[in-house]
């Protein structure tokens, strides 16, 4: 099968990670598309001794990791029984080896503390990284309070396209209504400019108008009949105003054009999405810098 056709999810048999398996399972299929289940050992950095304790059934390090993987494929069964679930042990850093085996994939899929967690990771720095550097959509799922709620996507005036789509396959599959939010910063302005900024925002307003328009006729030609509906509040932080619009959201899609941890940054508004969201959060990676 295509690599296009696999949604990869990361497993490490933490409790953060058992969400991430469900929804992963979930998605494969809807899409009707593989599942491609991966653990990543870090034993052999620490000791090559895998094997089992003489005399004790069942022991050792390189079974833990498989029962792990077996742990994953019950998990994803339960979820979805009789999916067919590919699955793939690997050893060493698990961010090296999910960025590589998920390139080209429809979805990288992980829970709040990556893969490895299990390691005394700080929670969320797996995760964060993938999000930032994986070369397709990275979906990071923590067990949401409104799982039949609205997808939220959040749009700015650049490259707000990818997301959009990725939103509106997400809400189709899901049946349900998708929110498309573009937050409008508000600043603190001194009294005596207060009529200029006002000036400057009416000024504004048709760009953001035109905004959302193409938005709302991107989302209806995509998914033709999606219940779409169109926000435009205004806050004084992006991220804020965006996670208080997303209450209720079984899932939140942003946009960023960073280009990873080393070669620049997630961008501030996934960042700050992905640290405090409540619901499952999907990145979707492009080109340049992200919303500010």
């Amino acid at each position: 099968m295509d690599t296009a056709e696999e949604i990869i999810v990361g497993y490490d048999g933490s409790a953060e990670a058992v969400p991430a398996i469900r929804w992963a399972a979930r998605q494969a299929a809807q899409r009707n598309c593989g599942l491609h289940l991966v653990h990543s050992s870090l034993w052999p950095a620490i000791t090559h001794d895998l094997g089992p304790v003489p005399g004790v059934e069942g022991s050792g390090l390189r079974r833990a990791a498989e029962d792990i993987l077996t742990e994953g494929v019950a998990l994803a069964h339960d979820a979805i029984p009789g999916l067919a679930v590919k699955t793939t042990l690997f050893y060493g850093w698990p961010a090296e080896n999910l960025r590589a085996v998920s390139t080209g994939a429809a979805l990288l899929v992980v829970g709040t503390r990556g893969a490895g967690g299990f390691m005394g990771l700080l929670i969320g720095s797996v995760s964060m990284e993938l999000a930032a550097t994986a070369d397709c959509p990275v979906a990071v799922i923590r067990a949401g309070e409104h799982p039949e709620g609205p997808v939220v996507v959040g749009v700015d005036f650049d490259d707000w396209e990818l997301p959009l789509r990725h939103a509106c396959n997400l809400a189709t599959l899901a049946g349900t209504p998708l929110r498309v939010v573009h937050v409008r910063k508000e600043h603190w302005i001194p009294r005596h400019l207060q009529d200029a900024a006002i000036s400057t925002q009416d000024q504004a307003e048709p760009r953001v108008q035109t905004l959302l328009d193409s938005a709302a006729r991107s989302a209806h030609e995509t998914i033709p009949g999606l219940d779409l509906h169109i926000r435009s509040p205004i806050g004084t932080s992006i991220p804020g105003t965006l996670l208080a619009e997303s209450q209720d959201a079984s899932i939140i899609v942003v946009g960023t054009k960073g280009h990873g941890l080393v070669r620049g940054t997630i961008g501030s508004t996934a960042h700050a999405v992905l640290h405090h969201a409540t619901c499952p959060i999907l990145i979707v990676r492009g080109h340049g810098t992200d919303m500010h």
